[in-house]
């Protein structure tokens, strides 16, 4: 008689529950941004970006999001038909585009960071001081075990 190992409990399994968490903050946060400015999460991740670091390559957004290279393209794409994204030479590489928000593209990210960053805040009203230390201390400790690898 052979022991079966016991199946896969999706319903404890770490990365299938980290999965559903982001999804679920992800749309959650989709509202925030999609009916106001039509964007999805791929453009709101750029717009954002170039918010914090413009100006800044595409190629440089990617590596910073984890976002596939075809994802920031097409975000691009469509944040610059949008009107909100502007491109331009960069003097140390020919090749790259630096990419930096228009003043429609400013005023957009100044209206949506205030309210993402409140957002983010309400994810953890039902959390203590501890619990919010640990969960970022873990986070951290998590990202950081994935960047070494």
């Amino acid at each position: 008689m052979s022991i079966r190992a016991k199946p896969l409990d999706l319903e404890r399994f770490l990365p299938y529950r980290l999965d559903i968490l982001a999804e679920s903050v992800s749309r959650r946060l989709s509202r925030i941004y999609k009916d106001k400015y039509g964007l999805g999460v791929p453009e709101w991740r750029v717009l954002a970006h170039l918010g914090q670091y413009a100006p800044i390559t595409a190629k440089a957004i990617g590596a910073h999001s984890r976002m596939h290279k075809t994802k920031v393209s097409r975000a691009v794409a469509a944040l610059e038909e949008l009107g909100l994204l502007a491109r331009s030479g960069s003097d140390e590489d020919r090749r790259e585009e630096l990419l930096s928000l228009t003043g429609k593209g400013k005023a957009a990210y100044d209206d949506l960071a205030p309210k993402a960053a409140d957002f983010a805040r309400h994810l953890l009203d039902d959390l203590s001081a501890t619990e919010r230390r640990v969960l970022e201390h873990t986070i951290d400790r998590l990202l950081k075990r994935f960047e070494q690898n």
